[in-house]
């Protein structure tokens, strides 16, 4: 390698925010163990108030992913070593707290699966990797890429953005450096920016914690206004395991009022969908008039179970006008 290329990338590296030394904890190596853990939670307690002063831009996030998904389009997360697990399991965890299909958000992370469980930190700095891996996934117009770096300058992310916007994809870049460091013209950045770490450059820790929290509120907010939430219920679980059989059997209880038995009974006249079985049995429909409520409703529990009442006044007040008469 060019050594003057060497001293281009020290320098660039030396000038981020997550690579500073943090002030306040130049002698944790000195402290006892209770001292260290103390000191580390004070920094953690910083991380919520940075991403609150982010949430506009989540917000412009999640109406991207909304709208992206709403309309058959997937959602894309990219990253390395941290940033990159984070992102696989936030897309991992969708499909069984919210029965979103396993391709609809997605997550990529430099070095492929082995990347997981093991560090292949030299990964991160291939930029042509990152933007092969949305050519091999058909990454079109219609899908959202968001591009996970605590630092902002990883070469795999940078790839897989520069290929996202030249595709015509929706971007998203989520980093914990400042806003006006970012050069790529992304349709939302989210800038969380936690200050330096305790131990010098380990990103794994608050502008880690920072983009769990990110990343959580984005699916979480998006689901939610994609009708997947029932006051604050999931149900569009997914029963995987004999927890989440039960964890629908108790929202459906919580939901309709029946006891254990009636709630198992209802689960299975509704194939298994908590969603159908509370319209099931808060409007007295069978699955097929609950999926026509739902679908109305465009999949919004609540909407279905008051615009079926709504009609059913209606009715009545029609037959007593009639009866009148």
């Amino acid at each position: 390698m060019d050594p003057t290329d060497d001293r281009k990338v020290f320098d660039e590296v030396a000038a981020l925010a997550t690579e500073q030394r943090n002030p306040r904890t130049t002698g944790v190596d000195l402290l006892a163990v209770r001292e260290v853990l103390e000191l580390i939670n004070e920094e953690d307690r910083t991380v919520p108030n940075a991403v609150y002063r982010e949430i506009p831009h989540v917000a412009e996030a999640v109406e991207l992913v909304e709208a992206a998904i709403r309309a058959g389009g997937r959602l894309f997360y990219v990253g390395a070593g941290t940033s990159g697990r984070l992102g696989v399991l936030d897309a991992a965890e969708c499909p069984p707290t919210f029965g979103t299909d396993p391709e609809t958000v997605q997550g990529v992370i430099a070095g492929g699966r082995g990347a997981l469980v093991r560090a292949v930190e030299g990964a991160e700095d291939d930029r042509e990797a990152g933007a092969a891996e949305l050519e091999r996934r058909a990454v079109s117009s219609r899908d959202v890429v968001m591009g996970i770096a605590a630092s902002r300058r990883t070469p795999f992310v940078l790839g897989a953005l520069e290929k996202a916007l030249s595709l015509r994809a929706k971007t998203i870049y989520l980093t914990c450096g400042p806003r006006a460091e970012i050069s790529l013209p992304v349709d939302v950045a989210i800038c969380p920016v936690v200050g330096p770490e305790v131990i010098m450059g380990s990103t794994r820790m608050k502008a880690g914690t920072a983009e769990k929290l990110v990343l959580n509120m984005i699916t979480t907010c998006a689901m939610i206004r994609l009708g997947k939430v029932y006051e604050n219920m999931m149900v569009d679980l997914m029963a995987t395991s004999r927890k989440l059989k039960e964890r629908s059997r108790r929202t459906l209880m919580i939901a309709t009022g029946v006891g254990f038995d009636e709630a198992g009974e209802a689960l299975t006249r509704a194939r298994g969908s908590v969603k159908r079985a509370i319209v099931m049995l808060r409007t007295g429909t069978d699955a097929d008039g609950a999926d026509r409520l739902l679908e109305e409703a465009r999949g919004f529990v609540r909407v279905a179970i008051e615009r079926h009442h709504e009609a059913k006044d209606k009715g009545r007040g029609k037959e007593k006008n009639k009866d009148e008469d």
